[in-house]
């Protein structure tokens, strides 16, 4: 995998289906988050990815790579977590984990809100959304969580199938057109 230390602060820019938004980027956050992010969105993994989960007042997450080739390989190379130094707040971004430490791998959400108890749970952002918020606010949020107790897309076959699961059961989640680093 890709592993180039990513500038102090970089933007990343978001053409999605919503609108455009740029997260600005601070490395001392969350080093290892912001390294992580860095590549896959400078090698083009974000491009095509749907916002597979979208919660009003949580998060809308997203970073499960469409193609399950190209999934299955960054989903498994987790990463070690970094320690918490800024709160998740409106608009902060963040590597999403499972229960377990150091199980960060591609997957990230963007706070809604302000999100002050995940801190203690050791999500870390890395990074916030200094440019196109609304068109965050506009993901669409219909489907809401996976099974088991949702109708939303499930994590395990989005993973399994990609987009050709998604497009076809979930036609109206919003999606990123292109992510690029800005120069």
């Amino acid at each position: 995998m890709v592993k180039e230390k990513a500038p102090e602060r970089y933007k990343a820019k978001f053409d999605t289906s919503a609108g455009v938004f740029v997260i600005d980027v601070t490395r001392a956050w969350a080093p290892l988050g912001a390294d992580r992010f860095y590549n896959l969105v400078k090698n083009g993994f974000y491009d095509d990815v749907r916002f597979f989960r979208v919660l009003d007042g949580f998060m809308a997450q997203f970073g499960m790579n469409g193609d399950p080739s190209i999934q299955g390989p960054w989903g498994r190379f987790s990463f070690t977590d970094d320690p918490v130094k800024e709160s998740n707040k409106r608009g902060y971004v963040t590597f999403a984990k499972t229960g377990a430490p150091n199980s960060r791998s591609t997957q990230v959400f963007i706070n809604f809100a302000d999100n002050a108890s995940l801190d203690s749970q050791g999500f870390a952002p890395f990074g916030k959304v200094i440019e196109g918020m609304g068109a965050v606010d506009k993901l669409y949020s219909g489907y809401g969580e996976g099974a088991p107790g949702g109708r939303g897309p499930e994590q395990g076959r989005t993973q399994m199938e990609g987009n050709a699961y998604l497009t076809k059961g979930f036609p109206k989640l919003d999606y990123v057109k292109k992510a690029t680093i800005e120069k």
